[in-house]
């Protein structure tokens, strides 16, 4: 649903870049010997066949991304703003170790909300309004971080009572779209192209902007949506769902609206301007929320004119796998083969995966990490190979890690596509992303050291009670990943920061 100019020639018998790929992948080297929960973030998948993992060929080391490197930290919390520093202070005191971090979770839920927002609120969502997700945005692209995923975070999963109505929130979903991504990305690109007049370095800047998103939780876009997504396959709860996908559907009319009228600002963009993520949720849900992404895709990412073929950048529908599920790849070759027969185009944001510590059914997990590791960066490796193959099924890619190492791979095998427009295509639509607030080393290391641009924040934004009520799932959910950004060596850090600023 999204057009630029032609530049496919140079696809067919790409046989050096397929080399240049397979050699690019010979020099990593998976980093197996971190605790399993570490590397697990993000969100959730579904209950099919268990597929195994592709078999990956053993691959020499790769440098940790910041953890190796005590100048790498200390100059990321220089960049820090004083009242965020306190914030990460308090993170760091409560995760300093399994006990106080357990004991933390145990009495969140009871901690007045005032507090939770003097503290550690702008630490890790965006606000309680669009103004506010606004200033969030600013305030990252101060960091070298362009844009953002932004989520209106509200569900209604079980039946749960919800703060806000269902018109409410697809209002409020719409709106960020159209006063806030669209505006922020605008403005992104005016900055980066301002003052510069080669036509050339314009197209450059104006394709190294990332997109903004919009996450849409299927939870929270229609009550009772646990049982609606549990019975996807039920005539009985057909006109439900159905419901389901004509909200996401309206959300995703307006970002098909934004970016018609971006396009024609920005003839040379090669990405879209904005991109609706679908969400993934729970396991026993999930094969719901496959089922609706799917049909999402299958509408929207389609070339502009009939009869034609989408291509890289005709993806304004993304649809997340977790790749710590057994079954993941069979998911995504299945999005393969049903794109090509529907003739539309894929867009995927591949995470590990966060319900490990929920998840009822371990055998839908990988037995071990080295296993999930490998699935990952497999995924990651095939979706970048197939958008520079000659007839790409995959338009656009999210790497959403908090991995290190994963980010860095990503990064290199960009890199290494060289310097034709096929490969400068396919990096405007690989994104990495990370959750507000996590990670920051990553982030910091990425842009300052490796010259990344194309990386992003997820960034929560709502009802104060619904945003406390993520943050408890963050807690919960990625605690582990929340402790090993945090803890003692943060502490020092921090402390250390702030005496240089007071002295």
């Amino acid at each position: 649903m999204y057009s630029r100019l032609p530049s496919r020639a140079i696809r067919a018998n790409n046989v050096p870049l397929q080399s240049a790929l397979t050699s690019a992948l010979k020099s990593y080297r998976y980093k197996l010997n971190k605790p399993v929960m570490q590397s697990f973030r993000y969100i959730s998948n579904t209950n099919e066949q268990k597929s195994v993992a592709p078999t990956m060929p053993p691959v020499a080391p790769v440098k940790n991304v910041g953890s190796d490197s005590t100048k790498t930290e200390t100059n990321y919390l220089d960049t820090l703003t004083t009242k965020e520093l306190l914030g990460y202070l308090v993170i760091g005191m409560a995760t300093l170790n399994k006990p106080i971090l357990s004991l933390v979770i145990k009495l969140f839920p009871y901690t007045p909300l005032w507090i939770i927002k003097a503290l550690v609120y702008q630490n890790y969502c965006g606000g309680d309004n669009l103004p506010q997700v606004l200033k969030t945005g600013e305030r990252l692209a101060e960091r070298g971080i362009k844009n953002m995923m932004i989520s209106y975070t509200v569900e209604a999963c079980d039946g749960k009572q919800m703060s806000v109505s269902i018109p409410t929130i697809i209002k409020e979903t719409e709106r960020s779209i159209s006063e806030c991504l669209a505006p922020h990305t605008e403005k992104m690109i005016n900055e980066a192209i301002a003052g510069v007049t080669d036509p050339a370095e314009i197209k450059t800047k104006i394709n190294e902007i990332p997109p903004g998103y919009v996450a849409l939780k299927p939870t929270g876009l229609i009550e009772n949506a646990a049982e609606i997504l549990l019975n996807y396959e039920n005539p009985a709860y057909a006109e439900k769902f159905n419901e389901l996908y004509t909200n996401c559907e309206k959300i995703s009319e307006i970002a098909v609206k934004e970016n018609a009228r971006l396009r024609k600002l920005y003839p040379s963009r090669t990405s879209p301007f904005v991109v609706i993520v679908i969400d993934a949720e729970r396991n026993d849900l999930q094969q719901g929320v496959y089922k609706l992404q799917r049909d999402l895709m299958a509408k929207f990412n389609r070339a502009l004119y009939p009869n034609e073929k989408p291509q890289v950048g005709d993806a304004c529908i993304v649809g997340t796998v977790q790749m710590y599920l057994k079954e993941s790849t069979s998911v995504l070759a299945k999005d393969d083969a049903l794109a090509k027969q529907g003739n539309y185009i894929l867009g995927w944001k591949l995470v590990r995966g966060a319900y490990i510590h929920s998840e009822p059914d371990r055998g839908v997990i990988h037995d071990t990490k080295e296993d999930t590791d490998k699935c990952y960066d497999a995924g990651i490796l095939k979706s970048i190979q197939n958008m520079n193959s000659e007839n790409p099924t995959v338009g656009h890619l999210v790497v959403a890690s908090h991995n290190g190492n994963t980010q860095l791979k990503a990064t290199n095998l960009l890199t290494d596509l060289g310097s034709s427009s096929t490969a400068q295509e396919v990096r405007s639509n690989v994104v990495l992303g990370q959750l507000l607030g996590m990670a920051d080393n990553i982030t910091y290391d990425l842009i300052k050291n490796h010259n990344t641009k194309n990386i992003i924040k997820y960034v929560p934004w709502g009802p104060p009670l619904e945003t406390k009520e993520y943050l408890l799932r963050r807690l919960e959910e990625n605690g582990d990943a929340v402790r090993a950004d945090s803890g003692w060596p943060l502490v020092k850090g921090i402390l250390s920061t702030l005496t240089k600023r007071v002295f």
